[in-house]
């Protein structure tokens, strides 16, 4: 039990840190991340402890590469064509 309880303050750390970070986009990238990990620890966890197929995990993790890969990507196109990754000096949310 205080393992989920722990796993849920890293759930709403997560959260508020990306609520916090709007000047960034590496940040708000790090904290999605970072909140998909913490959902990767909390499937782990019930997964393990209700002794049901390992295989989501695997889906889990395949998906969260696909995000980090693509929100690389993202970072990586903005950062060419508007020179920083800060959020309020592109263009990004004007159009």
């Amino acid at each position: 039990m205080l393992v989920f309880i722990s796993i849920l303050f890293m759930m709403y750390f997560g959260m508020y840190a990306y609520m916090n970070s709007k000047k960034h986009l590496l940040m708000m990238l790090l904290s999605l991340e970072f909140i998909s990990l913490t959902l990767l620890l909390m499937i782990s966890y019930l997964l393990l402890t209700f002794v049901f197929d390992n295989i989501l995990i695997i889906y889990f993790i395949v998906i969260m590469v696909c995000e980090a890969v693509m929100g690389l990507v993202l970072l990586t196109i903005i950062i060419r064509t508007h020179g920083s990754d800060y959020i309020k000096s592109s263009i990004l949310f004007k159009c």
